[in-house]
């Protein structure tokens, strides 16, 4: 098994198992076994942060949603949809090494011009940053602290 990074959120309890020598980590909202990176374990922990202890719906989540921009297909780490299945964040984790910077919140920004989500969230299991759209400004504001579920505005 990997030596597993340090994360500022709560690391919680898993599955794990050895396929071809390769470790892997079940995902509680997929509900199957997928390979154990450091990203892997980040998202990971932080979905379940997000459910556990922001009151975030498991049903609302959906992780590795595909999605076209601009006519390419991409896949975003997580999305969390409101109660009418339309797209309310869009959460990009990065390896807990990975500097979270503006490129970081481009790639995000860049999925987000085909879901129109109203925060984006970026983590590397010990950064985290979430900003709120407003689009009828067209601004954007970054949040003292990820909100919980229920103080998300839609």
């Amino acid at each position: 098994m990997m030596d597993l990074p340090e994360l500022s959120i709560p690391i919680y309890d898993f599955k794990f198992d050895t396929t071809s020598g390769k470790p892997r980590i079940f995902d509680r909202l997929r509900r199957k076994y997928v390979a154990l990176t450091p990203e892997e374990w980040v998202r990971q922990n932080f979905v379940q942060y997000l459910v556990q202890v922001l009151d975030y719906p498991r049903g609302l989540m959906q992780i590795e949603a595909s999605i076209t921009v601009y006519n390419f297909s991409r896949r975003c780490d997580a999305v969390l949809f409101d109660r009418s299945l339309q797209p309310r964040m869009i959460i990009e984790c990065k390896a807990p090494d990975v500097t979270l910077n503006e490129r970081t919140f481009e790639q995000i920004a860049v999925y987000n011009a085909a879901l129109k989500a109203r925060y984006l969230t970026v983590t590397n299991g010990r950064t985290h940053y979430c900003c709120r759209i407003d689009y009828d400004n067209q601004t954007y504001k970054f949040l003292p602290a990820i909100p919980q579920y229920n103080d998300l505005e839609i």
